[in-house]
């Protein structure tokens, strides 16, 4: 093989490697950004506005003290295509005091492969309103993670602030992992996003920028919204941009709400391109006021 052909394949096979290893590390980092609730997956996973779930813990912690409950929620969800899932826990009170506090817990699958890993997230949180329209929050993560190819046991730290310019209309916005960690599964990002909550229906939308993992700004967009029949069955339909992936989502739900606030909800997440994914998700609550 002649010298400039041999040194011709060298050339591509070394530059391959990098941009191998920074598709794998984009898609770590989006990892456990879309853990939530079959609520929120249903709502395309525009929900840190809401308010309405105790997932806000991993959301914009601020939502917690938006609308007075005592929520437990149990979520599972899987996505068969992909051989991918989690497990969680999250408790969540802000009727008992003006300090609202929670405390989640998932168990996650993450990855293929040899990159598969077996995480665990927890998380503990509080909000505080300052007035009847201003909201701050505050959450601390610890991570435990161990795969062949990757370890993390890190511990970081979210903070929110929401802003309630009526009854029905909240804008917030947050920041996550604030503590630098150097793992690539909690790297910095910024959310900003907006609700309408009103008696039968739910509007939001978020948009989260992430300045660090790649040399320019990567922007991912969610929205949707919730139509409740007769106070009993919700309606879900959601989108989101992943802009790291430069695909799309479709997602839609539905449940059954019991006249004590309790309930069940299911969703299903389908990808547009991508690793095709296709989530389905189930979750189980109890809510109290």
């Amino acid at each position: 093989m002649p010298l400039r052909a041999i040194a011709a394949a060298l050339c591509l096979t070394l530059s391959a490697v990098p941009l191998a290893a920074l598709g794998a590390t984009t898609e770590r980092a989006e990892e456990l950004r879309d853990v939530a609730s079959a609520r929120s997956l249903g709502m395309g996973n525009a929900f840190r506005a809401t308010g309405l779930g105790a997932d806000a813990l991993l959301g914009n912690p601020a939502a917690m003290a938006l609308f007075p409950a005592y929520r437990i929620e149990g979520t599972g969800a899987y996505d068969p295509r992909n051989k991918e899932g989690y497990l969680g826990i999250s408790l969540a009170d802000s009727s008992s005091g003006r300090l609202a506090l929670g405390v989640d817990y998932h168990w996650l699958s993450l990855g293929r492969g040899g990159a598969r890993t077996k995480s665990n997230l927890s998380t503990l949180g509080a909000a505080l309103p300052l007035s009847q329209s201003l909201i701050i929050g505050l959450s601390g993560h610890y991570l435990r993670l161990n795969g062949q190819q990757r370890f993390a046991n890190s511990i970081t730290l979210d903070a929110g602030l929401l802003v309630r310019l009526s009854e029905q209309l909240t804008v917030g916005v947050s920041g996550h992992n604030l503590i630098d960690t150097d793992n690539v599964e909690l790297t910095r990002y910024f959310t900003a996003h907006t609700a309408y909550v009103g008696p039968a229906l739910v509007v939001a939308f978020d948009v989260r920028a992430d300045f660090e993992t790649r040399d320019s700004t990567v922007l991912t967009y969610n929205t949707g919204a919730e139509y409740t029949l007769d106070q009993t069955i919700p309606l879900r339909a959601g989108y989101t941009y992943d802009g790291f992936q430069r695909l799309s989502r479709l997602s839609v739900g539905t449940g059954y709400l019991s006249p004590g606030g309790g309930g069940v909800d299911l969703a299903y997440q389908h990808d547009l391109g991508g690793l095709n994914g296709r989530m389905l998700s189930l979750t189980l609550r109890i809510l109290a006021n």
